[in-house]
């Protein structure tokens, strides 16, 4: 990728430069790597030394923030999927991200591959089965009492929280950054994209500080996720008694040894271990999905997905909006618990994942980028929850249960390998998840660390080795810390999701930056088109009306020689 760096002056040459020794702190962004470092430094020694003090911060916060700003999330998020359909549908759709002659750099199998696990992966594996069964389960205050208005409830809320919503998130923050990299040329990095609206200031404190509060929102983000995906690998291994204590020893254990397999993959560069990585995932988990669906209730499923995606698209603008206010103190608590949470998770992820498909997404115009972020993988995503979930709610409305224990609780952790365990081959199909969920923690935590050392090292498109291994250890360090400081059982799941939606707030304000900076560009751009349309009409008709004129002028000249023949004719 040719996209170029931050330019140093003739008098920022150091003496080691000059004599061609160079250090390796020269490739960081000074203003960027250091406020990132220490902050994550910081959380982590706190998180580890201080816990039951961490402990207390994290559950304070979470009040203050989901009490308080619900309706904030609620509307930010639904305004940016009007956002997305405006730019994708609209007059700008056809404004390329590269030069106008440039073609893809990425066969669409492989970019729509690549944002995918880089974007829904580990989420997918670990919620697959237990979201839907936990909303039939405990559904939101207001809906049916009957299987049947739970079972619809249960799917079409998890349609909502993983459909087009999470990917509008990614859209603003890729399209913006796609834009200015790729059409302006500007180096790989948040800052630029808010470029229009601050002009030379991203080049200073400014843009070091949007720059920070995205390396450090993509590190907890990202460390979230690693989380949930050591909860469902311990879980797993302990549900089919291949270890005796799953708890969080092992969890760092794991996270460790998978951070190691990461780094190892983050060093080879996204042509080759990203993108091979993200095509193994893909095979991977369309395998298990193909399993589930053909070995379970394969009817039930295919008649509940149609059925599941009508009653979406048919509530689609009031759950939008829905911030339970109507069902009162219960209904807000639950929106905040599952809908809230998820906005501020995708918002999290979107600095790691709007960079990484801006990267990969060179050559595509606007609408294809809308079309294929937005679509595509919002309907390879409902195909999932269709399959897994419709599996799990089938067998506990007609099948035999057995998947929601005698308290009414849903094993969240365990919930896809009990599943599992009730289709033929439970064993060698639980192992086969349990690497998928290995692969997609790797394929997070190097894209991850990828995106974040491009961030710290000022828009490099190739860092150095040693930033990319730091950025990937960073990234497992704060997953550890979250899982030291929630202690067991659902504490552990309460404060990644609180973590989430804490570090989603500061960057939740570049977003709606992004927004204005990206209309302000397009528009821009348009106008130019549309002048330079005129331009040429104009230079066309000038041509066309000094052609007539100098038609006019030989046609005269030759009926004026003509009319002289004649009079000499005469004369003669």
């Amino acid at each position: 990728m040719a996209a170029p760096q931050m330019a140093k002056s003739p008098g920022d040459t150091s003496d080691q430069e000059k004599s061609g020794a160079r250090s390796p702190l020269a490739s960081i962004a000074p203003g960027v790597f250091w406020p990132s470092t220490i902050i994550i430094v910081a959380f982590v020694l706190y998180a580890t030394v201080f816990k039951n003090s961490a402990q207390d911060v994290i559950s304070t916060v979470q009040e203050e923030i989901i009490s308080g700003l619900g309706w904030y999330y609620t509307a930010l998020v639904s305004l940016f999927v009007i956002f997305a359909l405006w730019v994708g549908i609209g007059r700008f759709g056809d404004i390329k991200l590269g030069k106008d002659d440039e073609r893809p750099e990425f066969g669409m199998g492989s970019w729509l591959a690549m944002l995918f696990a880089a974007g829904m992966g580990i989420g997918l594996v670990f919620w697959g089965v237990a979201e839907p069964l936990n909303h039939f389960v405990s559904p939101r205050p207001g809906v049916g009492e009957g299987e049947a208005a739970r079972s619809e409830f249960a799917m079409v809320q998890t349609f909502l929280h993983w459909g087009i919503h999470p990917w509008a998130i990614y859209v603003v923050v890729g399209l913006a950054v796609a834009y200015a990299v790729h059409r302006k040329g500007r180096p790989i990095s948040i800052r630029w994209a808010l470029e229009p609206l601050f002009g030379d200031r991203v080049k200073g404190a400014w843009g070091d500080a949007i720059d920070t509060v995205a390396v450090v929102g993509t590190v907890f983000g990202v460390a979230t996720s690693l989380g949930f995906g050591v909860l469902q690998i311990s879980a797993g291994l302990g549900f089919q008694g291949w270890v005796t204590d799953p708890g969080t020893p092992l969890r760092v254990a794991l996270i460790i040894g998978i951070t190691l397999l990461a780094t190892i993959s983050v060093v080879t560069g996204v042509g080759k271990g990203i993108k091979w990585l993200s095509n193994i995932n893909m095979g991977l988990a369309g395998a298990l999905m193909v399993f589930v669906l053909v070995a379970g209730p394969t009817l039930f499923i295919l008649n509940g997905f149609v059925e599941d995606i009508g009653a979406y698209l048919q509530n689609l603008l009031a759950l939008s909006f829905d911030t339970g206010a109507s069902q009162g103190a219960e209904g807000t608590a639950w929106v905040s618990g599952w809908t809230v949470f998820y906005w501020g998770w995708w918002i999290s992820w979107a600095p790691f994942v709007g960079v990484f498909i801006a990267r990969i997404s060179r050559g595509r115009t606007v609408r294809e980028f809308v079309t294929g972020v937005l679509l595509v993988p919002t309907l390879l995503t409902f195909v999932w929850f269709a399959i897994f979930g419709g599996s799990a709610i089938h067998r506990e409305t007609v099948g035999d249960g057995g998947l929601v224990g005698e308290d009414g609780a849903v094993g969240t952790d365990s919930a896809l390998f009990q599943l599992l365990d009730t289709l033929p081959g439970g064993a060698f199909v639980a192992g086969a998840a349990l690497l998928l969920i290995v692969l997609f923690f790797v394929t997070s935590s190097d894209s991850g660390s990828y995106v974040v050392d491009v961030l710290a090292s000022g828009g490099d498109p190739e860092p150095p080795t040693w930033s990319r291994v730091f950025w990937c250890a960073a990234e497992g360090a704060v997953a550890i810390a979250l899982l030291i400081a929630s202690g067991t059982g659902t504490s552990s799941l309460s404060t990644l999701q609180t973590a989430a939606i804490i570090t989603a707030l500061p960057f939740s304000l570049v977003m709606i930056g992004m927004c204005l900076a990206t209309a302000k560009s397009f528009r821009r751009e348009h106008h130019a088109y549309l002048a330079a349309q005129r331009k040429k009409q104009e230079e066309r008709l000038i041509d066309q009306a000094v052609t007539a004129f100098e038609e006019g002028l030989e046609n005269g000249a030759s009926s004026n020689g003509a009319k002289d023949g004649a009079v000499d004719a005469r004369t003669t």
